[in-house]
């Protein structure tokens, strides 16, 4: 059984894809195909935003 490794992304890296993610012209699945990136899933996040 082999261990997969996880990726290093350099700080570069993470701004260019969180900038493009906040321009908002692609979705995420759209930008994680682009990128070979998985996006993390945030549940619960609809209650934060002022309740």
């Amino acid at each position: 059984m082999s261990k997969q490794l996880r990726r290093n992304h350099s700080p570069a890296f993470k701004a260019k894809v969180a900038l493009a993610a906040v321009k908002g012209e692609k979705t995420l699945a759209e930008l994680a195909q682009q990128y070979d990136v998985i996006f993390p899933r945030f549940g619960g996040h609809a209650g934060l935003a002022g309740g």
